[in-house]
């Protein structure tokens, strides 16, 4: 049921659906940079509306809870110990899978960066060798154009969900939200060459958000047996076919992306438990690590062949690592000081970048919903800008002579290199162009060299800081597939390796190292992730010994950041309006219930075990829910007094509902059907089909007054909670369990009360639907903020 709209320009309008079909909120609402991207509902049964890609799209929850049936429970009752066995060794097989091509298509992904990005820069320094300055400048900038051309063309014409990191749809979805088309075979083809044509046209972007994603496409595609019009219906499918596996295969390919980034294999499980993973268990762990270790192992391989130079110019570039393991790092009670001072300034300026981007989205927004032409043009206007000042901010730079103690050459003219010639006289070196003409890893891996104090100047070095610092406010956002990661670690670098430089004698820490401590304190400030964090920058740098100045940094970093606002992932969340549900309930959900929640919405819609098919038809046409209570008369025995009572049976879902008037299971009189009946008619690979809509359904006049069994379909073990009970503790409830629908029971229950209250969904427990139909607790809550 996915309803898209235009883009958000061409309404300056939306209308926002509520449960019920009469319900409608229709005010038009101009966009500006003080408003929401998406108008917000101020009822409290709302039905959500996000940006996913370039269209404003209808957003529904997915079914993590397992729903036990009769038709369920029978499936469950005849599978063999074989069958478990295969189901289980499916697993394992699909999360080799996983990270298997995960690996290979890094590698692509990498080789092709290396070898498009180093030809360029090679052409560049052959015409800046021979003076012929214009030239070079012509070739740089129409290259990368035409680079960031085909990228953003792929992205605004084929395929809008592949434009940007992809991690917070990826979050969205691990914490129960269904977005649309953000897995699809097309998304995952343009992801791939559109990283390839970003990262390499020198954009201040990179690559390691778009593997995330990658690793995610191919675990969704791999579930469920390929894209949708070519699905493979082998029979060993059947076993994931829910949404419940599905997550965890998403889950091991996100820890897959990151592995495949950084070759940061235990990093990449802790980036999926701490980042992305909203459930997690024992049995996950292990195969996440599982697959982060195939791809190290494919990493390792490639890297081990193209050494002998079978790859062209991917040598020992293109995978990012900067082994520090050969300084001797000595560090004392005062150098606390400085470290210290690097985590706050990375806490600060990491909240201050978080605040800065958030405008430039709202603006992008203004921008992008002009149309496809607009898009087109932003991005290329960015590029160019990108070429202008990578080419010509080198000029500012001052030649440095090279020291004759080096053992590495200097200066250098090819693609690699710590100290290029760029424009200088023979014997001299451009240390900004060191670090501006070349590829972002390398850029990288030159700024934190180690022993090397006097290598980068100070004004080299602000210019760089500056420079990027820009370039990751105005690059993100554009509609080519990027990552945050790289300009993150880019400007953290050259502020922690300024503060090196100002410590001069008074700390003995290496410069490359503060570089690497800025770089960790930014991404902790931006991004808030402290234990993955940590663990990938000691894979990375290779150097055990950082780990106690780098917690350090992180837990510094990471508490400055959370004082002034969320984190970046958390902030794009919001803008895109998906219905993420946090961790940590408000303070003031302790003081209502959940039976307060259910008075204010819509009456509940239930529908009886035995149920004529034109009420069923009538409640699907009339309503949008998603799920059904169905009530029954409780049989009570003779001469009681518990006359006209009613009990729950369970839920049932509006797909299971879709399901039974597809396959016309109709009866002509009121009764409960047999078990055999059941198994003749639905299997668990039907039930598990939520593609059916009902106007694909065609149910004939004389059919309405015909009857319908629900009891088989029915969820029987569906999640209530009584209506006394706070909406903190249901809030936390829900999200660990990962329900879709939570039933709201009566304290008392007896002859004349509803056996059950209502239905609260992930929308009726958000904080600011919940704020618009409780308006004194917002007042509560400012006062306490006040006091």
């Amino acid at each position: 049921m996915v309803e898209e709209q235009t883009q958000l320009a061409e309404p300056a309008r939306i209308y926002m659906e509520g449960q019920q079909a009469d319900e409608e909120q229709g005010n038009p609402e101009n966009n500006s940079l003080h408003q929401p991207l998406l108008k917000r509902n101020l009822t409290l049964s709302s039905s959500p509306l996000a940006l996913v890609g370039a269209k404003v799209s209808h957003i529904e929850s997915l079914d993590y809870e397992i729903n036990e049936n009769d038709v369920f429970k029978q499936d469950w009752r005849s599978r063999s110990k074989v069958q478990v066995l295969q189901y289980i060794f499916l697993k394992w097989k699909l999360a080799f899978l996983v990270g298997l091509l995960t690996g290979v298509i890094a590698t692509l992904i990498n080789l092709a960066i290396e070898n498009i990005a180093g030809y360029k820069l090679l052409v560049v320094a052959k015409y800046i060798e021979e003076e012929s300055y214009l030239a070079g400048f012509i070739y740089f900038t129409t290259a990368n154009f035409l680079l960031t051309l085909v990228a953003s063309a792929l992205c605004v014409c084929f395929a809008p969900t592949a434009a940007g990191p992809g991690i917070p749809e990826i979050k969205a979805y691990l914490n129960g939200v269904d977005t649309p088309n953000m897995f699809g075979a097309t998304t995952l083809m343009v992801k791939i060459v559109g990283s390839i044509g970003a990262v390499s046209a020198g954009l201040d972007l990179g690559k390691e958000g778009p593997l995330v994603h990658i690793g995610a496409c191919l675990a969704s595609l791999l579930g469920q047996g390929g894209p949708d019009n070519y699905r493979i219906k082998w029979r060993w499918l059947r076993y994931f076919n829910n949404d419940r596996d599905r997550r965890d295969l998403i889950t091991c390919g996100s820890s897959s992306g990151v592995c495949a980034a950084f070759r940061s294999p235990v990093g990449g499980v802790l980036f999926a438990l701490e980042e992305v993973a909203t459930w997690w268990r024992s049995a996950l762990l292990w195969r996440t690590f599982f697959s982060t270790a195939v791809v190290v192992v494919v990493l390792r391989l490639s890297m081990e062949y193209c050494k002998s130079g079978s790859c062209g110019l991917f040598g020992q570039g293109g995978l990012i690592l900067f082994d520090v393991s050969d300084v001797s790092l000595r560090y004392h009670v005062v150098d606390i000081i400085p470290v210290a001072l690097i985590g706050v300034i990375g806490g600060v300026l990491g909240s201050l970048y978080n605040y800065l981007l958030h405008k430039v989205l709202r603006l992008y927004n203004l921008i992008n919903e002009k149309g496809k032409l607009h898009k087109l043009l932003l991005s290329l206007t960015v590029s160019l800008f990108t070429s202008a000042c990578l080419y010509g901010l080198p000029f500012l730079a001052n030649c440095t002579p090279c020291d004759p103690s080096l053992q590495e050459a200097c200066p250098t003219t090819g693609r690699v290199g710590n100290f290029k010639q760029f424009n200088c006289p023979t014997g001299h070196y451009n240390d900004l162009a060191t670090l501006l003409h070349t590829t972002n890893d390398d850029a990288v891996r030159h700024i934190f060299s180690t022993n090397t104090p006097t290598e980068f100047q100070y004004f080299s070095l602000t210019i760089f800081f500056a420079l990027y610092c820009i370039l990751g406010l105005f690059t993100f956002g554009i509609a080519v597939p990027s990552g945050l990661f790289l300009p993150i670690i880019l400007m953290g670098s050259a502020y922690g390796r300024m503060l090196g430089i100002a410590m001069g004698d008074y700390t003995k820490i290496d410069q490359g190292l503060y570089a690497v401590l800025g770089a960790a304190s930014l991404m902790a400030g931006s991004m808030r992730m402290t234990v993955s964090l940590c663990v990938i920058f000691l894979e990375l740098t290779n150097n055990l010994l950082l780990l106690p100045i780098t917690m350090l940094v992180l837990l510094i970093a990471k508490t400055v950041g959370d004082c002034f606002n969320p984190s970046i992932y958390e902030i794009i969340l919001d803008l895109k309006g998906l219905p993420f549900l946090d961790a940590h309930p408000e303070p003031w959900m302790r003081n209502i219930t959940v039976g307060e929640l259910a008075d204010v919405k819509p009456p509940v819609v239930t529908l009886r075990g035995i149920e004529k098919v034109g009420r069923i038809v009538d409640v699907l046409r009339n309503t949008t829910h998603n799920g059904f209570p169905v009530v029954d008369d409780r049989e009570v025995p003779v001469g009681s007094q518990a006359i006209g009572e009613r009990e729950l049976h369970g839920l049932v879902l509006r797909a299971h509902l879709v399901l039974l008037l597809k396959k016309k299971w109709f009866l002509q009189e009121r009764r409960r059907t047999e078990e055999w009946e059941v198994r003749e008619k639905f299997t668990s690979i039907d039930l598990a089909e939520r593609r059916v809509n009902l106007e694909e359904v065609a149910v004939a006049k004389n059919e309405m007054e015909m009857y319908v069994d629900l009891h088989p379909l029915t969820n029987t073990t569906a999640y209530t909670v009584v209506e006394t009970m706070s909406v903190a503790k249901a809030l936390v409830l829900f999200r660990e369990v990962g329900l879709r629908h939570m039933l709201v029971l009566p304290k008392f229950q007896g002859s004349g009360v509803s056996p059950v209250v209502g239905i609260l969904t992930r929308q009726d427990l958000r904080a600011h639907n919940i704020l618009s139909a409780f308006p004194h607790l917002e007042k509560a809550k400012g006062r306490k903020k006040g006091q």
